[in-house]
């Protein structure tokens, strides 16, 4: 039975962390609200009932139904081999890709610092000061608790020579950031997230991936976004 992935139809965003994954699994799954429109996607939503998620992404399998990106993806990683096997590492995984969770969130909030109700036109004062301590400061703190935990094993990989969900993740978070930040991005050295970024484009599933037309471009609609004010002093 095909995986249904439920997410707006128009932008990578957090439904792309889940799509890398499975393509470089090269795991059959019907992106649903491309094929079907975003209007599909809201009534879909709205029509489940009880513990249901909040929001997309969300994946169906058969009678189950779970939200949130890392959930989704630790499901996906203990049925499709590409997490440890191990609980223990496993475990740490997770918290990594959390950890992904929590810059995501950070960079949204870059270009929608006082509501996510309001346009980026109408709070940009605020999104200028909240780029300038991204910029300075969470980058730097995300990306240095990246680079220390590939050092583990040696990469090119969190766990060494067998790509995991974290992998596809990272690459995913690092080609956002440097669409957004392109300027800021060029002043900084990470040689281990570089190498996993050029690891995962080399898996077989996510090379294939990159040069379909199934790869949706970064856009001023979703949460990563090129706004050259917020790349500059």
């Amino acid at each position: 039975m095909s995986y249904q992935l439920w997410y707006w139809p128009n932008i990578p965003g957090r439904g792309e962390f889940v799509r890398l994954a499975l393509e470089a699994a090269e795991v059959d799954y019907e992106d649903m609200a491309r094929e079907h429109g975003a209007e599909a996607l809201m009534e879909d939503l709205g029509s489940r009932r009880g513990i249901r998620p909040f929001a997309p992404p969300y994946l169906v399998h058969g009678d189950l139904c779970i939200g949130q990106t890392a959930h989704i993806l630790a499901y996906l990683a203990d049925r499709h081999d590409f997490g440890a096997g191990e609980l223990e590492i496993d475990l740490q995984l997770i918290q990594l890709q959390l950890d992904v969770t929590d810059i995501v969130a950070e960079v949204h909030a870059v270009h929608h610092p006082v509501s996510a109700s309001l346009y980026y036109q109408d709070q940009m004062d605020a999104a200028y000061e909240a780029a300038q301590n991204f910029r300075d400061h969470r980058i730097p703190r995300f990306l240095d608790h990246f680079e220390l935990a590939l050092e583990e094993n040696g990469g090119p990989f969190m766990l060494g020579d067998r790509w995991t969900h974290v992998d596809t993740s990272l690459f995913q978070l690092m080609e956002g950031l440097d669409y957004m930040f392109p300027n800021r991005m060029a002043e900084l050295d990470y040689p281990r997230l570089e190498l996993v970024r050029g690891a995962v484009t080399d898996i077989d599933g996510v090379e294939a991936y990159l040069a379909s037309d199934r790869r949706l471009e970064f856009n001023e609609d979703g949460i990563f976004r090129y706004y050259p004010e917020l790349d500059s002093e």
